[in-house]
């Protein structure tokens, strides 16, 4: 499993606390020491929505109104290549499954699971 967060989130630090404490085996990146490269989000993001991946919070996602006029998806990816806060976090993935934010029920399932 891949675990991406930022460390000065106070979601990011719940949902890695959980991790541990469930002895989960996860490779981790803290976004605000190593932000992903617009490669690296291509690669992530793939052929599924874009939706999921903005982080709705975001300064810029209100001051654009992203929510009324989405960026198209290179746009997207062009601006959480320069602007980090812009994606959505924590993520967990686990083989094909992506997780947004935190939650123990969904963390759970993901853990428990053999494979998604």
């Amino acid at each position: 499993m891949k675990f991406y967060y930022k460390s000065s989130c106070t979601t990011c630090r719940k949902a890695r606390k959980y991790l541990k404490d469930h002895e989960a085996s996860f490779q981790e990146r803290d976004m605000s020491k190593d932000p992903l490269s617009k490669k690296e989000i291509e690669t992530l993001i793939g052929n599924r929505d874009i939706t999921p991946f903005l982080n709705t919070r975001n300064a810029l996602y209100r001051e654009k109104k992203f929510k009324d006029h989405p960026p198209s998806a290179k746009k997207a990816i062009e601006l959480m290549a320069t602007e980090p806060n812009l994606i959505k976090r924590p993520l967990l993935i686990k083989n094909k499954k992506i997780l947004f934010g935190f939650s123990e029920d969904s963390y759970q399932d993901l853990l428990s699971s053999r494979s998604s």
